[in-house]
């Protein structure tokens, strides 16, 4: 069976490494303030083999949201939507890069036992705002296909 936890630590540790921006793993990050990334499961897709063989295949959706905030060096400012797209156009890139000499991901999605055989942008529904809190967010789904190795 292909177990979840890995490819979220994975991909959070991609995305924090290849961004150098916090990542939180369903929740803000602990001590800092905006930018960050929240990074959340989605519902899963399970096809292939059955439970009790080793070789099956599954689909992974991640929802990347990208949260600007207020510089604090400055009094009264709020999170902007340019912020929030550079962080989006971060994310985009980290985990869809690719080399265009070799086709290959920039950035590997190393996970034990298992080999990302797809990655794609499965929704972008774009930027929000919250003036009450000062933040623009912006939300994106990556699709992670992965078998068994």
């Amino acid at each position: 069976m292909i177990d979840r936890l890995p490819v979220t630590m994975a991909l959070s540790a991609l995305l924090a490494s290849a961004t150098s921006l916090p990542v939180g793993r369903g929740n803000k990050p602990a001590g800092v303030n905006p930018p960050y990334y929240l990074l959340y499961a989605m519902p899963a897709e399970v096809s292939g083999a059955p439970f009790a063989d080793l070789h099956e295949d599954a689909s992974y959706v991640y929802q990347v949201t990208s949260v600007s905030g207020p510089d604090p060096t400055k009094q009264d400012s709020r999170g902007v939507a340019d912020q929030a797209e550079w962080m989006a156009d971060k994310a985009r890139t980290a985990i869809l890069g690719r080399n265009p000499a070799t086709g290959l991901w920039v950035r590997t999605l190393t996970i034990p036992g298992m080999k990302v055989t797809g990655r794609s942008l499965d929704v972008e529904a774009g930027g929000t705002n919250d003036p009450a809190d000062a933040i623009m967010s912006y939300v994106q789904r990556f699709r992670f296909d992965l078998t068994s190795t």
